[in-house]
């Protein structure tokens, strides 16, 4: 009997050998690129905007009519004044926390943290304003073109 499981366990041992061999042999398949289109991370583009957040687009045009994505990277200690956007956009928080406010009056000690992981639908029409307070934040946006911007603040 144990010569028995001695070859078995030699068997499981050659067969190891060859899955390692044949993995080490294997190189990474070629993608086609009408399946797939990448972009790592030093292949993105970001742009620095005056109220202190850097955008990439990712998808599409905001400018435009259509779907689009955006990277928004908000840094510590900016926030953007209330506004309002014409379409509802879908929000993603990918890292940090995201401060939200809601209505003219601005007023960052109101708004609430919305951490890692958080998803938010600011509906279109509807005015607010959000940022980072301690930390940078980055977001994922998605949303219907074009991405106007029209501020709301009580003046």
């Amino acid at each position: 009997m144990l010569t028995s499981w001695i070859k078995v366990v030699r068997w499981f041992a050659a067969l190891a050998a060859v899955a390692i061999v044949s993995l080490a042999a294997a190189k990474p398949a070629d993608l086609n690129p009408a399946a797939i289109t990448i972009q790592k991370p030093d292949q993105i583009k970001w742009s620095t905007e005056t109220n202190g957040a850097q955008n990439a687009v990712v998808l599409g045009d905001p400018t435009k009519p259509g779907l689009y994505i955006v990277l928004t990277k908000w840094t510590s200690g900016h926030m953007s004044r209330p506004h309002y956007h014409p379409n509802n956009r879908y929000i993603t928080v990918l890292s940090g926390t995201w401060w939200v406010g809601t209505g003219g009056k601005y007023d960052p000690a109101s708004t609430v943290p919305l951490p890692t992981g958080s998803f938010v639908t600011h509906f279109g029409k509807q005015v607010h304003y959000d940022g980072a307070k301690e930390g940078d934040t980055v977001l994922e946006i998605v949303g219907e073109g074009p991405a106007t911007i029209t501020p709301a603040e009580d003046k």
